[in-house]
């Protein structure tokens, strides 16, 4: 016996060679740390034994591929097969058997039985897990008609996280890993429809970026984290509380990230209810032969951009993304109007804006400066073009969007808005919304209830955002940059700001060109020591993000033009939509490209506002904007802000 043992302890197999020998002196099952270095046939036939039953696979025979695994009956297979298509991130097939195959090649080639190579297995009956078991060869009848699906899964890439210098904390720990079911939905095939579950991991602020960079390339085992940070964003109300598995130990300054996760199939099941399926137990993977692929030159073209910090949560772009919006914010900051707004500026705001609506599924945009106050209409007509910029991208993008305007303005934006349309300016409406509703009060009492769904604590909007939208000073007056108090002409459209304050969930957006518009107490100090009059018209109301422009409008056009350029980001893209569904098509694209600024419909628009009173800030009905001319000016910063998307 020892003879033998001495003849396997060489090179490669020894680790193997030393648990062969533990069987054969009838020691006791080797520890963990023993399997990480171990040869996935000894583990499989320790799983085979009944050994570490329900225990986690993570960090078992290192560097060799592990997948999730689902059995279902052959009427299933081809619905199955197209939703994992259609959801990539959480079920990346790496093989699909055929009818009663129970063995895998070309991810195991030495002895495996599948039926019987996991530390344990899920039943499912009629969508409900009804009993774990160490195998499934109790239903070897059944199985005969069943097609197995191994999916990659993220437990392959630990290896490479430790390599980098990420730590894991399930490791360091000695947990399983956290696996929480979101809000977040998979694109429905057939009977198969689910919410997506992820599996969280903590990780070190300053190595979010590069636990990115490290899994982007790795789709076969659910690439990329698909979100990063504030877990209530996809429905996750305690990270301390997995829906599977342990919970997570962080350590001082650690994030949660989430990355997709292969227990998906479970929720998929459950939803289409078959008599009878089978499935890996969480967080007890197939561990195949197969040796797993590292890639030596992650991607460096990411930039990981923190949006919030209490809670944190943060979006992903290109490195290059981030250069051209750099570029745009520089371009709508030219202070042709003398304003002396240069100190204004937040530098990335216009990124970090342009990100959060992206995210978004539902928008409300508000605008309207009364400079005219014995006109009819009292508005100008910077602001409503820019917001208008502003929709048709958002809805070309798929989001639901709203203007919410007070009572004064609601009749003339409508009515311009109906012109639009009807002169095919417009390819479809954009909805108007009164704020306070019809009768109600004009309170935060009010804001609060307008910002929910009805019937729920669901907020109603993710995202508001003010271009050019008069905005409350300290004293509760609303100015002109004369200090002119157009108080009487205002809503509370203030309040909308200040009630979303308080939703965590909710993030708001304001562009303004002079310190007086909602948003700009973000640097109400400044506009107090910079601006003209700064002392009383500064506007009191923050927002979230602030964009400071020559011309508000052109802080519209600019966000237009940011959203058109993370929509085509494949980087972003994959991660706003969470790896689920499909990237945009070609056609979808166009329409992207459709929805950007344009020249010809930015003339017609302006000319339609003035045909209804709204003037520029001069008080004439020429075709300028804020005292500029369209066609000298303005024509020309459309021109420039396009530019930055170049060729495609």
């Amino acid at each position: 016996m020892f003879t033998i043992c001495a003849q396997l302890l060489r090179g490669r197999i020894y680790v193997r060679a030393r648990l062969a020998c533990h069987k054969l002196l009838d020691m006791p099952v080797p520890s963990r740390e023993d399997l990480a270095q171990a040869e996935p046939e000894v583990a499989r036939k320790l799983f085979r034994s009944g050994k570490f039953f329900k225990e986690s696979t993570s960090g078992m025979c290192q560097g060799r591929v592990q997948t999730n695994l689902l059995a279902l009956d052959k009427s299933l297979a081809e619905d199955f097969a197209k939703f994992c298509a259609a959801n990539s991130g959480p079920l990346p097939v790496l093989f699909q058997s055929e009818v009663g195959q129970f063995t895998a090649p070309g991810l195991t080639q030495t002895d495996s039985d599948v039926r019987t190579d996991l530390p344990a297995y899920n039943i499912i009956e009629n969508g409900e897990v009804t009993h774990t078991v160490k195998n499934i060869m109790g239903f070897k009848e059944f199985l005969r008609d069943y097609v197995f699906f191994y999916q990659g899964c993220s437990f392959t890439f630990d290896q490479s996280f430790l390599a980098a210098g990420v730590p894991l904390r399930n490791l360091e720990h000695n947990t399983r890993i956290s696996v929480f079911t979101t809000s977040v939905k998979c694109h429905p095939v057939g009977p198969f429809k689910c919410q997506m579950d992820m599996s969280m991991r903590p990780i070190p602020r300053d190595l979010v970026e590069k636990a990115f960079k490290v899994t982007l390339p790795l789709t076969k085992y659910h690439g990329a984290p698909v979100h990063i940070g504030d877990p209530a964003l996809i429905g996750v109300p305690d990270v301390n509380k997995p829906d599977y598995l342990d919970p997570t130990v962080f350590e001082e300054g650690d994030i949660p990230v989430f990355w997709a996760c292969g227990v998906t199939v479970v929720e998929a099941v459950k939803a289409a209810k078959p008599s009878l399926a089978f499935s890996h137990f969480p967080g007890n993977m197939y561990i195949a032969d197969a040796p797993f692929q590292s890639q030596d030159d992650s991607p460096a073209d990411v930039k990981v951009v923190t949006l919030c910090e209490k809670p944190y949560w943060a979006s992903v772009t290109s490195e290059a993304v981030v250069k051209k919006i750099k570029q745009l914010e520089g371009f709508i900051a030219e202070d042709l109007g003398k304003r002396q707004i240069g100190n204004l500026l937040v530098p990335d705001d216009l990124l970090k804006s342009v990100l959060a609506l992206s995210h978004a599924s539902s928008v409300a945009l508000t605008t309207g400066f009364p400079c005219f106050v014995n006109n009819k209409n009292p508005y100008e007509d910077d602001g409503p073009p820019g917001a208008i910029a502003i929709a048709m991208m958002l809805q070309a993008l798929g989001k639901k969007v709203d203007l919410v305007v007070d009572k004064t303005l609601y009749e003339p934006l409508t009515t311009v808005l109906e012109a639009l349309v009807e002169q095919k300016v417009l390819a479809r409406p954009i909805s108007v919304v009164q704020f306070p509703p019809e009768g109600e009060q004009d309170t935060l009492e009010t804001a609060k209830k307008f910002l929910l769904k009805a019937g729920t604590t669901a907020p109603r909007y993710d995202h508001l955002l003010a271009i050019e939208r008069a905005g409350k000073a300290e004293d509760g007056g609303y100015y002109t940059m004369k200090a002119i108090d157009v108080g009487r002409l205002v809503g509370g459209i203030d309040w909308l700001f200040q009630a979303a304050a308080e939703m965590p969930t909710v993030h708001t957006s304001g562009i303004g060109d002079g310190g007086n518009e909602l948003g700009m107490g973000k640097v109400r100090d400044i506009v107090h020591r910079d601006i003209p009059r700064g002392q009383t018209i500064a506007c009191s109301v923050a927002s979230d993000f602030l964009m400071t422009a020559g011309v508000s409008n052109w802080g519209g056009y600019a966000v237009a033009v940011g959203l058109y350029l993370v929509s085509t980001c494949p980087i972003h893209e994959r991660y706003r939509r969470r790896a689920v569904g499909f990237p945009p098509s070609d056609e979808e694209r166009q329409r992207f490209r459709s929805a950007l600024p344009d020249v010809d419909r930015e003339r017609q628009m302006l000319q339609i506002l003035i045909s209804h009173e709204f003037f520029d800030m001069t008080g004439t009905d020429v075709l300028h904007v804020d005292g500029l001319s369209f066609d000298d000016v303005h024509v020309k910063k459309i021109e420039q802000l396009l530019s930055v998307i170049g060729e495609e």
